[in-house]
């Protein structure tokens, strides 16, 4: 049966559907010897799909990983700068993972990774907005704080209304609870900006109800519990209703 190329790589575990997009579009993906584009179908049973030279076809089994991942690593596989990534803390685990959506650099708290594309898919693609929670240590004008959860635009995008509450607050500095819906980039440190706001410190602590292990330190994994699983997959196919 033939599908959708970039819809096959997802499902074999090698990555989102949207970095396949980007895989076919550099080209970088060929079918029988044929470099495709965008769209291309292959039956996976009786093609050869190549990324890179390298088979595409994956009989690894599902795995699924929470990462407390710390400040100072970059959320991807490789880094053409050189700097630390996840990939270098989750290297021990067997299989060939991905990340669950990104933390940027100087962000740490709950990552997920995995080698299920479709769940990947469907818990970062942009019009799927899963909520997600954070602890955030600010500065500056703290007066403009309830700002946060106003209607507001990040780069020309319309996002949906932060949920915030002050869990901590003195005369120079506050911790807040933000929960945000779209997770677009740098998303929070934007909201901060326009409002006066300077971050000095954002923790995830949650993805849906699915929390940061009290038990993980900086930079630890653990394979998520089969209860676990089941919630992000369930969460996974509501989104995709």
């Amino acid at each position: 049966m033939k599908e959708r190329v970039q819809k096959l790589l997802a499902q074999a575990g090698l990555c989102s559907r949207r970095e396949a997009e980007r895989w076919i579009a550099d080209g970088r993906v060929t079918v029988n010897g044929r470099r495709i584009s965008l769209g291309d179908q292959a039956d996976a049973q009786r093609d050869k799909i190549l990324v890179d030279g390298k088979p595409a076809g994956s009989s690894e089994e599902k795995r699924y990983l929470m990462l407390y991942k710390p400040r100072g690593y970059v959320t991807t596989m490789k880094d053409e700068r050189g700097r630390k990534t996840v990939a270098d803390l989750v290297r021990g685990c067997g299989a060939r993972v991905v990340p669950v959506g990104r933390l940027d650099y100087n962000s740490e708290g709950l990552l997920l990774l995995t080698n299920d594309g479709e769940l990947v898919h469907a818990l970062t693609h942009p019009r799927h907005e899963v909520a997600k929670h954070y602890e955030v240590r600010v500065r500056g004008r703290l007066n403009r704080i309830p700002q946060l959860g106003e209607p507001m635009t990040i780069d020309g995008y319309a996002i949906r209304p932060a949920e915030v509450f002050i869990l901590q607050q003195d005369e120079q500095s506050a911790k807040l609870r933000l929960t945000i819906h779209e997770g677009r980039n740098r998303q929070i440190r934007k909201m901060c900006e326009q409002c006066g706001l300077e971050v000095r410190r954002l923790k995830r602590v949650a993805i849906g109800t699915l929390p940061l292990d009290p038990g993980l330190r900086a930079g630890a994994w653990r394979e998520l519990t089969g209860d676990e699983v089941a919630y992000l997959q369930e969460i996974a196919a509501n989104l995709q209703d």
